[in-house]
């Protein structure tokens, strides 16, 4: 038997879902260290340099499994693209491009937070953009929070589809404060 088969799941590249194949149980809150360690075991198994010496379709195998697990590994990581893939896996499509409805004080907060991300450009103040980042931080944390009542708890799939819409509106203007601040560095 090959080193690859001894070591790599003995089960079809794509049809297992990233939970399984770090061994977590398909929930928001996931335990990061056990993630980490799956990872590095995973990742040392497959390492496409470890089977370098071994026939072409092994080598092929070990690739495609050091790309799985690096991708899965990305996705775990992150509350934001977990939650999505946990809604995917459940058949709940976030809708992100063509469901914008948000309720009307998440509207105004979107609106006040682009504001301060304004003025703070405009004035050249890098402390605003800190004091706003912070803010996004809580928010943030607050929506996390909540994804762990929706999904884990309550398994209200609408309602965290919802919650995930709010936090990538967050995570982009996150992003856009981090490009105000390099503008502002530069």
């Amino acid at each position: 038997m090959s080193d690859t088969s001894q070591v790599l799941p003995e089960a079809d590249l794509f049809s297992r879902d990233h939970f399984a194949l770090f061994g977590l149980p398909r929930r928001f809150v996931i335990d990061e260290r056990a993630l980490e360690g799956r990872y590095h075991e995973l990742q040392s198994a497959a390492h496409p340099d470890r089977h370098a010496h071994r026939p072409e379709q092994e080598r092929r195998l070990s690739m495609q499994w050091a790309t799985r697990i690096n991708e899965g590994y990305r996705l775990l990581r992150s509350p934001l693209t977990r939650a999505r893939y946990l809604l995917e896996l459940e058949g709940v499509d976030v809708g992100a491009e063509n469901n914008t409805a948000m309720p009307a004080d998440f509207l105004m907060q979107q609106m006040a937070w682009r504001e301060a991300l304004d003025d703070a450009r405009n004035a050249g103040d890098p402390e605003a953009l800190d004091a706003l980042s912070a803010t996004l931080r809580a928010a943030r944390s607050g929506a996390e929070s909540q994804l762990v009542r929706e999904l884990d708890e309550e398994h209200n799939l609408s309602a965290a589809a919802a919650t995930v819409r709010r936090m990538m509106f967050i995570a982009r203007l996150g992003e856009d404060i981090a490009a105000a601040h390099e503008k502002l560095e530069n």
